[in-house]
Formats: structure tokens, C-alpha cells, sequence
């Protein structure tokens, strides 16, 4: 006989599964006890919020390419696991929730935290699965991992009644095993049908100005070396999505920059503008990357091709002259054999594109030695990149840095990795999400970036980043403010002193994290930041640096479509100081 809770652990243990993100709760006890009796097998990382624990499963999952697992207790747990789970699915990063609910016989019964989560996380889910006996535990866990890790990746949601835990089961009444292939991501990656890739290598050999453009699918698909490989083969540059930085050394000959329409590099989108094949490869070609579908402009002369593993998203907003459906990494491996004997592309361009690229950083130069206080975001940025030196995982907040990180940091190695979470733009992921990074690569340095408004929503991490000793360094931009909101608000022609409902107190953030064991420093200078980075990147245990920085609503960020509003070119490669 077996405990539902041991078959449970088993089979999690079967997939590889080191670490639980996870809240305790009335309903979950079952597991923890079993976690408690196998210990040593699986690590339970107690979080302060189901919220966090989703987000480090999160960050878990992009960084070691398995499946990030985390659970809740019923009721208010569930809820507030969504907001994860939905960034998660929709960013294809394949994690598991576990809810453990209410026992079935009190189904219907007004039970206190009753609530149908299955229907609550069928939105935002590949699949949201009840399982109401125990003997079905193995075969959920397997459906489960197999629906998280194949096709386009994404989130599970498995409902576990409590008493399903802590039923017994005679041994032969169930297999226990798993699917190897499952136990990563992607599984069973899929190729494209015979032609198509020699299709777009012609494609590629008749046009002047080829471009390839690696969105967050070739980041999920591991495709860092097929791209470098192919884009050096035919020697063709590469512009990136904001989801598809790292996947080309920033200082590659052949790595133009981000595009679209936050944070952009104004080469890269020339690029976008002058090519006269774009070759996206991963992207969904959303409203950023896009700027609203209205960039690049219209030229019935370009053409598009397109690869991605969910054939959904082909020509979706995109008049594809050809349309791959494959998995990244393999179509980029079988586009360099089938390419082998095809004569590069000229030089010319990509001599151009980065005397672009030239102009544009020596033009920045000014902004990164600018001691104006408060502090502006660019000198901040240049002092951040120069320290990089080794490989790193910087994991930071949809909100205030977002604009000139993806702007001015360089990052020159292949195996450091920049995310932020693009699909909602939630605040409050980068202070839990450092956790799952450092779980996923624990020999590599972590970094977390975020704003005060995010600060506050995630602080109580603070507490597991001090248990565990995670030897993360936590950057806050500290300005007071909703700094994104506030900008939008000055973009409608509102005075500084006529925003509404953005400003808050600027805490000193450095005293809270060092009240919670945190190494901490409050800085005003850039020689203060250098000095606490500089001693924060030698530290053994988790550090605080809470920058003073400018409002982002005191000039108008590098974003192409505020920008264009207020009558500036969005395309000037002058990196200007311009208020709003």
C-alpha cells in the first residue's frame, strides 16, 4: 500500500523535480509530510506569497529548461497563484501548480476556501486537471509534464483534493514511471514539413538585405548556437525582441540590437525598416515588437518569413510570403546543412547597419558620464554593464527599468541571460524570481532590477532570500513613484504636480532590507553605486542596493511611440535628454 502524498512525491521525483516553490496551507499538509519523509529528495522552498513561489518556478523553468513546479492550499492560495501561472503560460515557460484542495466528499458543500479552480485556471492554462481518485495520481503527473514540455511550452494546473493525498493505494493498482523525454523542454520538438527550408534558403539567397529576428521562442528552444552558427554562415545580422535578448552576444558584429517599440536600439529598427526580408524566428510579432502593427511601414516589396513552434501564431498579424511550423533550434541546424554550399550575403550592409550602431553609442557617451542628481538611469546602466565580467542571470520587473536596460545594457558573453517577464507586465516578479534563478544555476551570479512601486509588492522575500542565504544582488530604482504611469500621464500633457494617484513616499528601502539580514546600501552618487556593486559582486549572501534616481516621468524614455508623439524622430541615433 501507498499514501496518495508518496505516489505524488514519486512521481515528481521520477521527472527530476529538485526543487517546491510553495506556501504551507490547511489542505497541503499531506504533501509536506511527505516531502518531510523523503527529505533530501526533493527541496520544499518556503515562500511568503503563493505569488512569489509562482514567480521563482518562473524563473526556474527559463533558466534551467526544466518544468518549474510550485503548489498552494485551497482558497485564497489558488488565487493567489493566477497571476504567475497566466504570465508563465503566455510567456511558453511550462510550469506546474499544484493546488492541493478541499476533500471530495465536501464538494458542493460550503466548505470554507471551497472554490473551483479548475474553471478559475482554465484561461490562463494548456490544461487545468481535477484528479478525483488516487490511483489516477501517476497519470495526471504524466499528462501533466508531457502537456507542459511539448508543442508550444506553457502552464499546467492540477487540482489535488486533499483526501486524495492521504488515501491508501495497493501498489499494482498503478505504474509508476515517467517519460523521459518530458522531463525537459522543449519535448518531442517538432520539425517543418520537406521544402520548407530550402524554401526560405532561397528566400535568402534572392534578397539584397536578409534579416533575422530571434524572439523568446529561440530562447526557448535553446537556440542560442544554431542562430550564432547560421547568422555567421550566411552572414546575416540579427535584431532581437525584447524575449529574445541573450540569444546573441551584444557585441557580436552580427548582433544589431532590440527592436520595437520599448527600450529599442534606433539601428535595429532601421534595420527592420531597410531589410528587404524579415525572418522571424520565435516571435508572435506583438503590439511591442510591432509598435501598435504599424512598424515596420508597409512595403508590399519586403517579404516575411516565419518560424514557430505553434502554427497559430503564422501569419497571424503578418503577411507571410512563407510560414514555418517547427521548433527553433531545429529549423535554424537543418537551415545551416541545407545552407552549406550557398554563398554568404556582402558586407556592405552590415557595414552600414553598424556604423548605425557606432554612431548611436558613441552619441550616447554624454548620458553615461552625466553626475546630474538625482541620479539618471544611464550612467547607472554603463557602470551596471561594465562589472559583468563573468556570466550572469538578471531577472528584472516588467516597469521602470525596463526602457533603458534593454537600451544600454551590453552584455558580451553567451551565457549570461537577461528576462523580463513581457506578458502582463505584473510588477513585484524580480525580488522571488532571483530565488529560482539561483536554484536553476547556482554557480552563476544573480541579479535582481526592479522599481520601488515593485518593490512593495514582493518585500516579504526579502525574509527567504535571508533563510536561504541566495547570493543575489537586488538593485532598486528608487523614485517615488509609478514611474510608467506617471509618464503616460505627463504624455496627456499633465504637469508634474497635476499626475493623480502615482506618487508614493520614497522609503529608505536599504534600512527595510537590512532589518530583514540583507548586506544594504542606499546610494545618491554613481561613485556610491559603483563602490556598493563593486562590494555587493563579492559578498556571500544576499545584498541591497537601493539606487536615488530620476522620475521615468521626467523625460521621455527611449520608447518609439512616446517619442513620435511628442514630434521627436524616433529613429535619431542622438541619444538625447528630452523632457516631457
Amino acid at each position: 500500500m501507498m499514501l496518495g502524498s508518496d505516489i505524488l512525491v514519486e512521481m515528481l521525483e521520477l521527472y527530476g523535480v529538485e526543487h517546491i516553490f510553495g506556501v504551507p496551507g490547511d489542505t497541503n499538509v499531506p504533501l509536506y509530510t511527505a516531502l518531510q519523509r523523503r527529505v533530501g529528495n526533493i527541496e520544499q522552498i518556503m515562500c511568503r506569497d503563493e505569488r512569489s513561489a509562482g514567480y521563482m518556478a518562473d524563473a526556474y523553468a527559463r533558466i534551467s529548461n526544466k518544468v518549474g513546479v510550485f503548489e498552494a492550499p485551497s482558497g485564497a492560495g489558488a488565487m493567489y497563484s493566477l497571476p504567475p501561472v497566466a504570465e508563465a503560460h503566455a510567456s511558453s515557460v511550462p510550469v506546474i501548480l499544484m493546488t492541493i484542495d478541499v476533500p471530495l466528499p465536501g464538494e458542493g458543500r460550503g466548505v470554507i476556501t471551497e472554490l473551483d479552480t479548475v474553471k478559475l485556471f482554465e484561461p490562463v492554462t494548456k490544461a487545468s486537471i481535477q484528479t478525483k481518485s488516487p490511483e489516477k495520481i501517476p497519470e495526471i503527473i504524466r499528462r501533466a509534464f508531457r502537456i507542459a514540455t511539448t508543442g508550444k511550452p506553457g502552464a499546467v494546473h492540477i487540482v489535488i483534493p486533499e483526501d486524495m493525498l492521504l488515501a491508501e493505494v495497493p501498489v499494482g493498482e498503478f505504474s509508476l514511471h515517467g517519460e523521459e523525454e518530458c522531463k525537459s523542454f522543449p519535448a518531442y520538438p517538432t520539425m517543418s514539413e520537406p521544402g520548407k527550408v530550402e524554401a526560405l534558403v532561397n528566400l535568402i539567397d534572392n534578397a539584397k538585405r536578409p534579416l533575422l529576428i530571434a524572439g523568446g521562442g529561440a530562447n526557448r528552444s535553446q537556440a542560442r548556437a544554431e542562430l550564432r552558427r547560421f547568422a555567421e554562415q550566411m552572414n546575416i545580422p540579427v535584431v532581437t525582441t525584447i524575449t529574445g535578448q541573450s540569444t546573441m552576444p551584444d557585441n557580436h558584429p552580427l548582433a544589431i540590437g532590440v527592436i520595437g517599440d520599448n527600450g529599442y536600439h534606433p539601428h535595429a529598427n532601421m534595420a527592420m525598416e531597410e531589410a528587404d526580408l524579415l525572418v522571424y524566428l520565435g516571435s508572435k510579432v506583438g503590439s511591442v515588437v510591432s509598435i501598435g502593427w504599424s512598424f515596420p511601414s508597409h512595403n508590399p516589396d519586403r517579404l516575411v518569413a516565419q518560424v514557430d513552434i505553434d502554427p497559430q501564431a503564422l501569419s497571424n498579424v503578418t503577411n507571410n510570403t512563407l510560414s514555418i511550423a517547427g521548433d527553433v533550434r531545429l529549423v535554424l541546424g537543418a537551415l545551416t546543412e541545407a545552407a552549406k554550399d550557398h554563398a554568404p550575403k556582402g558586407n556592405v550592409w552590415i557595414e552600414t547597419l553598424n556604423g548605425y550602431r557606432t554612431e548611436f553609442w558613441e552619441g550616447a557617451e554624454p548620458l553615461f558620464h552625466d553626475t546630474t542628481l538625482p541620479l539618471r538611469p544611464e550612467p547607472v546602466v554603463r557602470a551596471f554593464s561594465e562589472r559583468l565580467t563573468h556570466p550572469v542571470n538578471i531577472l528584472s520587473d516588467a516597469g521602470t527599468p525596463t526602457p533603458y536596460m534593454t537600451r544600454f545594457l551590453r552584455m558580451g558573453d553567451t551565457d549570461s541571460t537577461f528576462i523580463i517577464p513581457r506578458a502582463y507586465g505584473g510588477l513585484g516578479y524580480a525580488i522571488p524570481a532571483v530565488v529560482g534563478a539561483w536554484k536553476a544555476e547556482p554557480e552563476k551570479a544573480v541579479i535582481g532590477l526592479f522599481g520601488d512601486g515593485s518593490f512593495n509588492m514582493s518585500v516579504g522575500e526579502l525574509e527567504t532570500l535571508v533563510r536561504l542565504n541566495c547570493p543575489a544582488t537586488l538593485i532598486q530604482f528608487n523614485n517615488g513613484c509609478f514611474g510608467w504611469i506617471k509618464g503616460l500621464q505627463r504624455m496627456q500633457g499633465r504637469g508634474v504636480n497635476d499626475c493623480y494617484s502615482v506618487d508614493f513616499t520614497k522609503a529608505n528601502a536599504a534600512a527595510i532590507a537590512e532589518s530583514f539580514g540583507l548586506k544594504s546600501w542606499r546610494v545618491q552618487t554613481l561613485k556610491e553605486f559603483e563602490r556598493a556593486f563593486d562590494a555587493a559582486l563579492l559578498h556571500d549572501g544576499p545584498c541591497f542596493i537601493d539606487v536615488i534616481v530620476e522620475s521615468l516621468a521626467e523625460r521621455i524614455p527611449p520608447v518609439f511611440s512616446w517619442l513620435k508623439k511628442t514630434g521627436r524622430d524616433p529613429l535619431s541615433l542622438t541619444s538625447e535628454s528630452l523632457p516631457f
